[in-house]
């Protein structure tokens, strides 16, 4: 059932092609549109900048949540982001998404890999009970 969640997540986040991350710096939350998604490996995968501030502060606090609305339904996934820099992933990445590659390789030291940990996905709608799936 775990690896069917994280994949309806997943294909929900590439339906929705825009979701917004949410992270803090200090006291003040940042939020900022972003559209990358993958599993590998049975987690699901984001991807920054190294030298983008949302890298910053993830750093200093790794927790962040995630939103995305598509056909009259909305995500919110909260979690950890933990870096992972093996380069396997990185090119699963550029091969999923190759509007990448121009501005990021898998051995540039810039292109940043992170992972959901401890996460849970809130599926909502207005008519409907809201489905809960953690991972």
């Amino acid at each position: 059932m775990e690896n069917k969640g994280i994949e309806k997540v997943c294909a929900f986040l590439d339906e929705a092609g825009t979701y917004y991350l949410a992270t803090v710096e200090g006291d003040q939350p940042r939020v900022r549109p972003f559209g990358t998604a993958l599993i590998s490996g049975g987690r699901l995968y984001i991807q920054t900048g190294k030298v983008k501030s949302v890298s910053r502060q993830l750093a200093a606090n790794p927790k962040a949540e995630i939103c995305a609305m598509s056909g009259g339904r909305w995500l919110r996934l909260t979690g950890e982001l933990v870096e992972d820099d093996d380069r396997a992933v990185k090119v699963a990445m550029l091969e999923k998404m190759p509007v990448l590659a121009h501005m990021y390789g898998p051995d540039d030291g810039n292109m940043q890999m992170l992972y959901f940990k401890n996460a849970t996905a809130t599926f909502s709608s207005f008519g409907a009970e809201p489905e809960v799936i953690s991972f």
